[in-house]
């Protein structure tokens, strides 16, 4: 196939349109199972392969702050080549956004509100209000727009995935897994195979295993007590290997019927939501429905592995993939739609 074959595909599916209708998606179907097991969620919403969408079909802050990551970015490109001299301010204002609004009332990460308390002050810099200690899956639960915006270097692409992490969750393990889960975005929407990209992350990540990019993250890592940057990095790059290694040995024997938080964990730090929502998508790369289903029906942080497990089906399937019932009423419609058919264009 050539590229303009490729180029024609991936545009004519919407994938922009289905990863952020997907992560929003999924986001509302897991927020009303989050911090209930298997069984208490069974009683609420009956067998899992019927779970239905709730009315009205509220998300929670994993969509608005994807959305804030996606309004910031679109200011920074506007203005110019996306680095990190551009993203860095409309990052923060965003997210002051969130904070101060009157809609932030979904459960959101202790991470995340004291990290922007910190950004409240212009006089923080925003390396220093990053919570250095915290690898939490706010970090990479935003990311999708990062693997969506066209015409971006890998450089800019990760630099960029890691940076909206860091202003909020400081460590290795969160930088790492927010390049990693943009990179996922990124292939899917650009027609890499589902089968071969467990692999194919495999590979980025070492690549990348020492890679600090110091013109997006300053002197963050001194914080961290590392001896040097590469160290540092390195330390959040093991983490995500060793996270992929538990999708694989999953997928070896796929158990559909079973809890997949079990395999790869529950989700509630940023390697860990990756990894579970990989396994979801993976157990049914043509069902996206089925994947969020699944993925919303787990002990761990539903509403997270639901939402990228729904971002890597949309950049997988494209916008076609979700029942118009669903997508029709989703809270933040017109604003996801916007932003999709931006990058879709």
């Amino acid at each position: 196939m050539t590229t303009l074959d490729t180029t024609s595909r991936t545009v004519t599916k919407q994938a922009a349109t289905g990863a952020l209708l997907g992560l929003a998606l999924g986001d509302a179907l897991g927020f009303p199972t989050e911090f209930n097991d298997v069984p208490q969620i069974l009683a609420k919403c009956g067998p899992w392969r019927e779970m239905e969408l709730i009315t009205p079909a509220v998300v929670s802050d994993d969509t608005q702050m994807t959305l804030a990551v996606g309004r910031a970015v679109r200011t920074a490109t506007d203005r110019g080549p996306l680095d990190a001299f551009r993203l860095t301010q409309p990052l923060r204002e965003e997210f002051l956004v969130w904070y101060h609004s009157p809609d932030n009332n979904r459960a959101p990460g202790n991470t995340c509100l004291s990290a922007c308390r910190l950004l409240d002050s212009e006089r923080i810099h925003w390396t220093e209000a990053s919570r250095i200690e915290s690898k939490g899956c706010g970090a990479n639960m935003r990311v999708a727009p990062v693997g969506l915006v066209p015409g971006l270097s890998e450089t800019q692409r990760a630099g960029a995935a890691q940076l909206q992490a860091a202003l909020t969750h400081g460590h290795p393990t969160a930088l790492a897994a927010s390049d990693l889960t943009a990179r996922a975005v990124f292939l899917l929407a650009r027609g890499a195979e589902p089968m071969g990209l467990v692999g194919t992350l495999r590979s980025y990540a070492y690549q990348n295993r020492t890679s600090y990019h110091e013109q997006w993250l300053g002197r963050l890592w001194t914080r961290a007590g590392d001896a040097t940057p590469e160290e540092f990095i390195a330390r959040g790059w093991d983490d995500c290997l060793q996270a992929l290694d538990r999708v694989t040995a999953a997928l070896r024997e796929p158990s559909p019927e079973t809890d997949p938080c079990l395999t790869t964990g529950d989700g509630w730090i940023a390697e860990e939501a990756l990894a579970t929502a990989l396994q979801c998508f993976l157990l049914f790369p043509d069902e996206p429905v089925l994947a969020l289903r699944r993925a919303a029906c787990t002990r761990g942080d539903s509403d997270s592995i639901a939402a990228l497990a729904g971002a890597l089906a949309g950049a997988h399937l494209g916008a076609g993939a979700w029942p118009g019932a669903w997508s029709d009423r989703i809270e933040y419609r017109n604003e996801l739609l916007s932003l999709g058919a931006l990058w879709d264009a």
